[in-house]
Order: C-alpha cells, then sequence, then structure tokens
C-alpha cells in the first residue's frame, strides 16, 4: 500500500439486540438483528475496502454482529476482543484506537452507543458527498456503519482529524 493512501476507519454499531432477562453484556441478537448484520456485513463488502483489523467489544451482542457479518467479506481480518469498547466514550474509543498498530491499515470497531456514534460524530472534520447529511438524519441506528478516512498514524488520529466518506444504515 502506498504511503499516500489514507487509512480507514469503519465505526459500527451491534445489530439490534434481544432483550431477555440477562446481565446487559451477555444480551445477544434478535432475529432481525442476525438478519441486519449479515446484511450490513454485505454493506461493508461492497465499500472495497480491505480490512486488516477488527476490535470488537466483548458483549455477546457485538461478538454476533461480527461473526455474521465477517463472513460476507473476501477475507478475514485479525480480530482483537476488547473489553475496553463495551459502555466506551467517544475519548476512551480513540484511545483504544490510538493504540492500534500502524502496520493495521484499515480497521473496523464494532462497539455500542452512544459512544460509536459520538466518535462518528466528533472524528471527522469534513464530510464527503451527503453523508454527513445521511447520518444526521437517520442517527446511528443498530447496525449502522460509518466509514472514516484519515492522514498519518494511529497515534495521531484525534477529533477532526478524518473525513466521513460513508455511511450506511439498516432501512427501519
Amino acid at each position: 500500500m502506498s504511503s499516500a493512501e489514507p487509512r480507514r476507519i469503519v465505526l459500527f454499531r451491534h445489530a439490534k439486540a434481544d432483550w431477555p432477562q440477562v446481565p446487559d453484556h451477555e444480551r445477544p441478537l434478535s432475529d432481525r438483528g442476525r438478519t441486519d448484520a449479515v446484511v450490513a456485513g454485505r454493506k461493508l463488502a461492497d465499500t472495497g475496502i480491505h480490512i486488516d483489523l477488527a476490535l470488537c467489544s466483548t458483549s455477546t451482542r457485538t461478538r454476533e454482529t461480527w461473526k455474521l457479518a465477517v463472513q460476507e467479506l473476501s477475507e478475514r481480518p485479525k480480530t482483537v476482543y476488547e473489553e475496553r469498547l463495551y459502555e466506551a466514550s467517544p475519548g476512551e474509543l480513540i484511545t483504544v484506537l490510538n493504540e492500534t498498530p500502524d502496520d493495521a491499515h484499515n480497521a473496523v470497531m464494532i462497539g455500542h452507543n452512544p459512544g460509536i456514534h459520538g466518535l462518528a460524530e466528533i472524528l471527522p472534520g469534513a464530510a464527503e458527498d451527503d453523508a454527513r447529511e445521511r447520518m444526521t438524519r437517520r442517527g446511528f441506528p443498530a447496525a449502522a456503519f460509518a466509514v472514516l478516512a484519515f492522514e498519518g498514524s494511529w497515534k495521531s488520529l484525534e477529533p477532526g482529524a478524518a473525513t466521513l466518506i460513508d455511511y450506511w444504515a439498516p432501512s427501519e
């Protein structure tokens, strides 16, 4: 890969979870969530981004979302299950991203709202086409993802340093 080629980060909210009588961390996906996770995986594959690394929350619903979505990609990236992504603030998510090894050019982070949505709001200093308008209009529902691009190392990623280049959410 050329050093001039920007890095990509995909911020991916877990798909719709069920509400059984279990602790929040252990909530599984609902039937709709399982369907939406597969569709989100197809849409992620359609972006053409070669993902080197997946950073996934340890919750049941995020692990299930990624397990279903990744099957739609042409290549399976290295996956790291990261406890710090559960209930993380945007600042805590940036800390995790800043620790990403620079040999990972493109990464996906599978996490939770409000952190993932908040991060998608503060990382981009600019947006392409109508991506920001679509994200603002739709919010960040379950199984949505935002694709951002930035220059430099992962350590340099900070609010305003990225460009929002794409946004997708399942239809209601």
